[in-house]
C-alpha cells in the first residue's frame, strides 16, 4: 500500500514539474518577444524622449515596430506652443504603443533636412512597419501624401498645422493603437 502511494506521489511530482517547465518556457518566449517593448516603457530610454536635440535616428525608431509621429515646429510658433502640452501628455500616455517626437527646427534645422517641411508645425506619420501612414480616406483626411517623382512610391504622409489631442489619437487609432 505504501508502494502505491509512493508511485502516485512520483507521478504527481512529474506532472507538477512538467507543468512548471511549460509555464517557464512560455514566460521565457513571451519575455524574449516583448523585451524590446519592455525597454520602450522604461522612462529612462532616451529613444523615447519627446524632444530631439541631437540626431533623429529614424531607423532605430522604426525598429520598435510601433507607429511614429514626428512634429516639426519651433518655440516661436504659436500653434506649436499650443500643441506642446498635448505632445507631452501623449508622449507619456502612449509610451510603448506609439512614438511621439518633437523637433525644434528653429534650433535644429539640420534635423528637418530630407523631410517635406514648408510650414510649421508639420507632423510626419509612420505606421508600425515604418512605412508612411496611409489614411483610410486620403481625400478627406487633411493629410498630404508625398510620392517619389522617380518611382511614384509613397514616401511621406504629413499634416500641416496644429493638431488637437483627439485628432492625433484618431490617426493612431486608425494605425492600430488602442
Amino acid at each position: 500500500m505504501d508502494e502505491r502511494k509512493s508511485v502516485k506521489l512520483s507521478k504527481n511530482m512529474v506532472k507538477i514539474t512538467i507543468t512548471v517547465l511549460i509555464v517557464v518556457a512560455i514566460g521565457g518566449i513571451w519575455y524574449f518577444k516583448n523585451s524590446n517593448k519592455i525597454q520602450i516603457v522604461k522612462n529612462d530610454n532616451p529613444s523615447f524622449a519627446l524632444h530631439v536635440t541631437d540626431s533623429l535616428d529614424i531607423e532605430k525608431l522604426k525598429s520598435y515596430g510601433i507607429p511614429i509621429m514626428i512634429d516639426f515646429g519651433a518655440e516661436s510658433c504659436i500653434p506649436c506652443k499650443q500643441m506642446e502640452p498635448v505632445l507631452k501628455q501623449l508622449n507619456q500616455e502612449l509610451r510603448g504603443k506609439a512614438i511621439i517626437k518633437f523637433v525644434d527646427v528653429g534650433q535644429y534645422q539640420k534635423l528637418a533636412q530630407g523631410y517635406p517641411i514648408s510650414v510649421i508645425p508639420t507632423q510626419v506619420f509612420l505606421d508600425k512597419e515604418g512605412k508612411p501612414y496611409t489614411p483610410k480616406e486620403p481625400e478627406t483626411s487633411k493629410m498630404q501624401i508625398y510620392s517619389s517623382k522617380d518611382t511614384k512610391k509613397h514616401v511621406f504622409t504629413t499634416h500641416e498645422g496644429g493638431m488637437t489631442k483627439e485628432e492625433i489619437l484618431a490617426i493612431f487609432k486608425e494605425m492600430g493603437v488602442e
